[in-house]
């Protein structure tokens, strides 16, 4: 289990610009790991950090987790099913709000070959983009993996346009973009830093550094929209979820 003190920056284009950047804490679990893990976290058991399966791999709240992500690869006959991360935001004293999350699946030599980008808004929906390169080999730090946007995300901008992900994945860190492209706009969002392990020691600080935890993502992304609001940019009602739960 590793622990990701990441930081996260998105800048916004267009004719209202706007750009922020913040700490967040993320973990990295490996469902295949023996090891045990540190007292102060657990998986499905409510504890100072948690991942519940219920929060990923489905709908919101009755996600299955590990199961729902090898089902995935399986009916679209990828690779990637030797080996299976989650990279999210842990759950502190029972609460949790992930804007994305990202599945990380491997090959028996470890070598990245699919994500799914996990993707929920505020106003309780989700989606998951599939990525993987169109030959199926390794995904590396230079690969652009683009697809269409399908979802409603900020209330600020359009379903339209294009994502271009790229994943930097290695031993020690994590370096993950995401550029979103439309005729007029668009955005980066980027979340990057070192990956080291999950200790008491570890979340004593996180905690100690951050108490809200993820209620402070929450509160800054509402901060965000009140001043993009403010800044008299269009805004958009949140239309009905893409009826697939996942889209390339």
């Amino acid at each position: 289990m590793d622990y990701i003190q990441a930081h996260t920056f998105h800048g916004r284009k267009g004719q209202i610009e706007n750009s922020f950047s913040y700490a967040v804490d993320y973990l990295l679990l490996d469902f295949k790991s023996k090891k045990r893990f540190p007292k102060l976290f657990s998986h499905n058991h409510f504890n100072f950090f948690s991942i519940y399966d219920k929060d990923h791999g489905g709908p919101p709240k009755n996600g299955i987790g590990l199961s729902w992500v090898q089902n995935i690869l399986k009916v679209n006959d990828l690779p990637g099913q030797e080996s299976i991360f989650l990279l999210a935001q842990p759950r502190l004293f029972g609460f949790v709000f992930n804007p994305v999350s990202f599945w990380l699946c491997f090959d028996s030599h470890d070598n990245l070959r699919v994500v799914i980008a996990e993707v929920s808004n505020t106003f309780g929906q989700r989606h998951c983009y599939l990525c993987h390169r169109d030959d199926l080999g390794p995904i590396t730090g230079f690969d652009t993996i683009t697809a269409e946007k399908v979802f409603h995300v900020s209330p600020f901008q359009p379903v339209e346009g294009t994502y271009c992900f790229n994943f930097d994945i290695s031993t020690d860190w994590i370096s993950i973009s995401i550029e979103y492209k439309r005729k007029e706009g668009g955005l980066v969002a980027t979340l990057v830093g070192p990956r080291q392990l999950l200790t008491n020691r570890s979340i004593l600080l996180s905690i100690l550094r951050r108490p809200f935890g993820s209620r402070r993502v929450l509160a800054l992304i509402h901060w965000q929209a009140v001043r993009l609001w403010w800044r008299k940019a269009t805004f958009r009602s949140c239309p009905e979820a893409p009826h697939n739960d996942v889209s390339r």
